[in-house]
């Protein structure tokens, strides 16, 4: 098919191009829609990257993929699999789609660590305040003591 091209974001500065010859694609029978055309037709593709031996990643790439896509990886491998659509083609570009989110995602870096922080003395008051006067609303319901 064609080259898998990663536009630039956060984490990937310059953006990323995994080439075809990486990547290796299985056909086979979906399960998924099609009605009798599906008993023909290999629609369902299964697309593998070898991430731990691709060339197309630095070695800080690499770390960080492997970390961040450990649970999905086999052996240094990302196995992909699309069976959504009728045609082959509509599950190959989908594939690749997902492999593109999945490299995206796991080379951004990770969020700043939150600060804690305590809340303002007006805050505090507000709150206090609110409390109060939903107490008051509360009392107004019961009934008048008998004196």
């Amino acid at each position: 098919m064609a080259d898998v091209v990663l536009r630039p974001a956060r984490g990937l500065p310059r953006g990323l191009v995994i080439p075809d010859a990486e990547l290796v694609e299985r056909f086979s029978r979906s399960s998924g829609p099609g009605g009798q055309g599906v008993n023909t037709t290999d629609s369902r593709v299964e697309l593998r990257w070898d991430v731990a031996a691709s060339t197309a990643v630095s070695d800080e790439q690499r770390a960080r993929l492997l970390d961040h896509l450990g649970h999905r990886l086999v052996d240094g491998v990302l196995s992909i699999a699309a069976s959504e659509h009728r045609s082959q083609l509509q599950n190959r570009t989908a594939a690749r789609a997902r492999l593109a989110n999945y490299v995206t995602e796991a080379l951004e870096p990770p969020s700043p660590t939150r600060r804690a922080s305590r809340p303002s003395r007006r805050a505090r008051a507000r709150r206090l305040d609110a409390k109060r006067h939903r107490g008051e609303i509360k009392a107004a319901r019961r009934r008048p003591a008998e004196d």
